[in-house]
C-alpha cells in the first residue's frame, strides 16, 4: 500500500465497491460516444494527441467537449438512448445498498453523462466521484474536486479516492479498463480488470481478477461481506 496514511489491509473489514464509468460500469465509453455524435471533426487527432502523450487527459477531454455542437439535454437524451450498463451492475448495486456496502462511481468522464444513464437504471442514489460540470452560454465549465495537492493538472485522483475510503476502514473491490485507473489499482484490495488495464497490471505483476460483466464480483463482495474473506 503506497500511503502510510491507510489502515493496514488486516484492519479494514467493511467491503466498499468503486467502479471506473467509461467502458467499465457502461459497455460503451459514453465520452467517445457522444463525441462522435456532437463532436466537431477534429476531436479524433485531439484523441490521437492524447494517446501519444501529447496531452493528459483533462486536457484531452476539456479540448474535444469545448467544441461539442449539443446542449446539456441532448446530450442526455443520446446517453439514455445509445448507452447501456454493463451485466450484472444492478445486481451489484442492489446488493450493496441492501447490505450497507459503499458502491459509487470513480471516473475520470464528466458528471452529467454519467448522471444521466445511471438515472435511466433507476440508480439516482449513487455517489459519483467525477468531474463536475456546469453549463451556460459560454460553454461548459469544469471542477475537480478530487484532485491530489500540488498534481491539480492533472484532474481528479483515483488512487486518491481509492485512499480516502480506506482510511475509512473499508477493504476495497475495483473494476476499471484503462491507464486512468492504473494509479487506483495499485492501491485497491481487490482488483478487477480488462483491455488496457489488465495488459498494465499483467505487465507490472498487480494480480487482477478478469471481467467481462460484474458476476463474479458479485459473487466476491458477497462471500466477503458473508465471511470476512476474499471469494
Amino acid at each position: 500500500m503506497s500511503s502510510a496514511n491507510v489502515k493496514s489491509k488486516e484492519a479494514r473489514v467493511k467491503a466498499a465497491v468503486l467502479l471506473d464509468f467509461d467502458d467499465t460500469a457502461a459497455e460503451q465509453n459514453v465520452a467517445e460516444l457522444l463525441l462522435t455524435r456532437f463532436g466537431d471533426s477534429t476531436w479524433q487527432d485531439v484523441r490521437d494527441r492524447f494517446r501519444a502523450g501529447e496531452l493528459n487527459l483533462r486536457e484531452y477531454q476539456e479540448i474535444t467537449f469545448r467544441n461539442i455542437q449539443a446542449d446539456v439535454s441532448a446530450m442526455q437524451l443520446h446517453v439514455r438512448n445509445h448507452a447501456s450498463l454493463r451485466p450484472y451492475f444492478n445486481e451489484l448495486g442492489t446488493y450493496c445498498q441492501e447490505n450497507d456496502i459503499p458502491f459509487a462511481i470513480v471516473s475520470q468522464g464528466l458528471d452529467f453523462y454519467i448522471e444521466a444513464l445511471l438515472a435511466k437504471e433507476g440508480h439516482t442514489q449513487v455517489p459519483v466521484y467525477a468531474v463536475n460540470t456546469s453549463f451556460s452560454s459560454q460553454g461548459i465549465a469544469y471542477e475537480y474536486r478530487h484532485t491530489r495537492p500540488g498534481q491539480e493538472k492533472q484532474g481528479n485522483s483515483k488512487g486518491l479516492v481509492v485512499e480516502q475510503y480506506q482510511e475509512q476502514g473499508y477493504h476495497v473491490f475495483y473494476a476499471g479498463d484503462g491507464m486512468s485507473d492504473f494509479e487506483a489499482a495499485e492501491r485497491v484490495d481487490v482488483l478487477y480488470a480488462h483491455r488496457t488495464l489488465a495488459q498494465e497490471c499483467a505487465r507490472t505483476n498487480i494480480p487482477f481478477r478478469p471481467f467481462t460483466d460484474f458476476q463474479n464480483m458479485l459473487q466476491a463482495v458477497q462471500e466477503f461481506h458473508a465471511n470476512g474473506f476474499e471469494a
